[in-house]
């Protein structure tokens, strides 16, 4: 208790704080970096706001602030990512739930949506939408945010998963119909009493031999499931998608992918293999094979 009483009382201010965390985390983060988690963590547990931040660096905090600021930085310096520590991230102007059951929101998927959001953005359109392994929402909520005329559901095989994201939709006040579905069942294949306009999907998409060249951060927090394929097999996702939607979709009906960069020309082949008309291969704001789009 003496020593827990200690430490509360050397961070009872804002700049022992700040000076704190750059000791406790500037090996692992960049200046840069860390100025945006301080900044995001005093947001969180004080309600300040940026000006109030730069400008009220004695600030005095709380016992109970101190003591959830220490525990988020050691979470922090352990590798955990910041937007679980947070419980939540920032995608296409909403803010989801975040925790470690669901994949975090990149930015190169809100250039998905927005692909989507050109095409069918229409005044008064009706649009059937499907989003395959839906994760945190994000994908779907934000479309069925923008597109108030749409008809949106979204599938995915982890019930975890499913808890987030309908939890995501009523923070966000939209309508979702999320289902427990996976896409590999032949059963989908047979039934006919659905079709879309628009079938979307971000699936599974990085090969297991890529594990080592990936980020800590994000090989020891984030969910297996929906990131890692088999090597052999590493488009089993985009076939059985590619072969539901052939099936599914409107006669003019899109489709559309998130891929591995890696695989652009292998994904793009497959696609059009299914039928497809209009199949392209598009580059995120890095230049990177990125997304696909199709339509029957």
């Amino acid at each position: 208790m003496e020593k827990s009483r200690s430490f509360v009382n050397k961070l009872l201010n804002m700049q022992r704080f700040l000076s704190y965390i750059e000791n406790r985390l500037g090996s692992r983060y960049s200046k840069n970096e860390l100025k945006s988690i301080s900044h995001l963590l005093l947001k969180q547990y004080t309600g300040m706001n940026s000006a109030q931040i730069y400008c009220d660096k004695d600030t005095k905090f709380t016992d109970d602030i101190t003591f959830q600021l220490n525990a988020s930085v050691d979470r922090l310096f352990h590798g955990e990512p910041i937007q679980y520590v947070l419980g939540k991230t920032d995608f296409f102007d909403l803010t989801f739930s975040v925790m470690p059951g669901v994949l975090i929101p990149r930015p190169e998927t809100e250039e998905l949506v927005e692909l989507i959001l050109k095409d069918f953005r229409k005044a008064n359109q009706q649009v059937k939408l499907l989003d395959i392994g839906t994760g945190s929402g994000c994908i779907a909520i934000s479309l069925a945010k923008n597109l108030p005329n749409a008809k949106v559901s979204a599938w995915d095989i982890s019930p975890e998963a499913l808890k987030i994201a309908v939890e995501n939709a009523e923070n966000n006040k939209v309508s979702v119909q999320f289902l427990l579905k996976d896409v590999r069942n032949p059963e989908l294949l047979t039934d006919n009493t659905e079709k879309w306009d628009v079938i979307v999907s971000n699936p599974p998409y990085v090969c297991e031999s890529e594990k080592q060249a990936m980020e800590s951060h994000v090989l020891d927090h984030e969910p297996h499931l929906a990131l890692f394929v088999k090597d052999e097999d590493p488009l089993i996702f985009y076939r059985v998608i590619s072969d539901y939607a052939a099936k599914h979709l409107f006669p003019g009906g899109g489709l559309y992918f998130e891929i591995n960069s890696h695989l652009g020309k292998e994904t793009l082949d497959l696609v059009q293999q299914q039928g497809f008309r209009e199949a392209e291969l598009l580059q995120d704001l890095s230049g990177r094979n990125r997304m696909i789009r199709a339509f029957l």
